[in-house]
């Protein structure tokens, strides 16, 4: 123990190891923040849900903070709805059960690009007769614009984009772009604008309430992909996925191997002799192609995953090294002792041998915690990741599988891939320091 006090004092001294060891206290800290927060079913239940859990957000939509460094300011995503209160909502009774709702949002537009669609989601409650709704659109200038007028049903979805008539109306290709721009010059009008809803409904126990969506070109942390999922899910789950990967591993294989090491070189002969034929094999074989094989022809699951990559990790080059050392402690005084006082082999292998392993078993775990989250990762890129999970590697596969970076969506890349690299690096600072402190050979370089 006092051994161990000693070394981390010495760890202190290395602003490196101390990077290293903040970048992975934080990523520990978002990990247990997302697995309570987002518990894993809502997790899956987000990613797999697709447009109709994502309705409310745009499609290839960069981070909100993308506007900090841009000369040109584009439109920010909002929902509000009557239900929740952001629509401010008033119902006017008249004869024979009739009731008229008026529902009126004011927002203020002060960007330089146009929004990508406005949707409005109408759900009311009625016997027989139908609510009818009429949409008017008021601009900063002053200018009145009756959108729409339809019969709706329990459930009914107006996307402005798509109302053939408004584009009619307006002489435009386009209606999103009329209802924002200056008819005299083109150009985006900024300010105040103002949706006013009015409803009539026909029956006394009637209602009717409306969602307003507005679809803009950026939204949020982390922006959306194709299916309009919000990247900050998968960005957040993505830490605990490969920190409990790379760690099951690294200390899976790392064990293990010492182990099978200790206990081949104390006991020698066929064992020791089975357990080094058995590391040549290993050592010729493709890694990454069987990893492959696996999660082509048997399963993705990331428990098969870890699995096959602990027992393919296993009978390494590291054998050969933790052989070498065991070789010589094999032959100190002090185990000489422990069998002239009657230590049984597992008592000596568990007590004495590997306990002397363990300075230089540490920064090599530490080391090997990167490798193997970047496995994860891989292997994720090539479509043979866990299809359930929310991780790093999927938001790269899903980039490339629609080609974001020729479209110009560097971010679902990049964030990923910072992430990735952030963490490799934390792991690699700590388990160099901790080599130069536990290695005789590098303390003093």
């Amino acid at each position: 123990m006092n051994n161990f006090a000693a070394s981390f004092k010495k760890l202190l001294q290395y602003p490196s190891a101390m990077a290293g060891i903040f970048v992975i206290l934080v990523m520990v800290a978002v990990s247990i923040y997302t697995m309570i927060t987002i518990p894993y079913p809502e997790a899956i239940r987000l990613w797999r849900g697709g447009e109709e859990v994502w309705y409310q957000n745009p499609k290839f939509a960069p981070p909100a903070w993308f506007n900090f460094f841009s000369r040109k300011k584009y439109s920010e995503s909002f929902a509000v709805s009557t239900a929740e209160g952001g629509i401010e909502k008033t119902a006017v009774p008249g004869n024979d059960g009739v009731t008229t709702y008026t529902m009126t949002y004011e927002f203020d537009f002060n960007y330089d690009v146009y929004p990508q669609d406005m949707i409005l989601y109408f759900n009311s409650a009625f016997k027989a007769k139908q609510p009818f709704m009429a949409v008017e659109w008021i601009t900063p200038d002053g200018r009145t614009i009756r959108v729409s007028n339809f019969a709706i049903g329990n459930q009914y979805t107006y996307r402005f984009s798509q109302d053939d008539k408004l584009a009619a109306k307006l002489r435009a290709e386009e209606p999103i772009l009329a209802l924002f721009s200056d008819p005299q010059t083109g150009g985006i009008v900024k300010g105040t604008y103002k949706l006013v809803v009015t409803g009539t409904t026909f029956e006394p126990e009637s209602n009717v309430d409306v969602e307003f969506v507005l679809h803009g070109q950026v939204y949020g942390l982390a922006g959306t992909d194709h299916a309009r999922r919000d990247l900050t899910l998968p960005l957040l789950w993505g830490a605990p996925v490969a920190l409990a990967f790379g760690l099951i591993a690294a200390i899976g294989t790392s064990i293990l191997t010492m182990v099978i090491a200790a206990v081949g070189t104390w006991y020698g002969g066929w064992i020791d002799q089975l357990v080094q034929r058995i590391t040549e094999v290993n050592l010729v074989l493709p890694f990454f192609a069987l990893m492959i094989m696996i999660g082509t022809f048997y399963s993705r699951s990331i428990w098969v995953i870890i699995s096959a990559t602990i027992l393919l990790n296993i009978f390494t080059g590291a054998i050969l090294g933790y052989r070498a050392v065991f070789l010589q402690v094999k032959e100190a005084m002090y185990i000489e002792a422990a069998k002239a006082y009657g230590a049984s082999n597992w008592r000596i292998i568990f007590r004495y041998l590997i306990p002397r392993m363990i300075p230089l078993l540490i920064p090599g775990l530490v080391q090997a915690v990167p490798a193997f989250v970047f496995l994860e990762a891989s292997l994720a890129v090539i479509g043979l990741g866990d299809p359930v999970l929310p991780t790093w590697g999927k938001i790269i596969q899903d980039a490339q599988a629609n080609g974001a970076l020729y479209k110009g969506y560097y971010y679902w890349v990049l964030e990923p891939a910072v992430l990735l690299v952030i963490t490799g690096l934390a792991f690699a600072f700590l388990g160099f320091v901790l080599d130069r402190i536990f290695n005789p050979r590098l303390r003093d370089v």
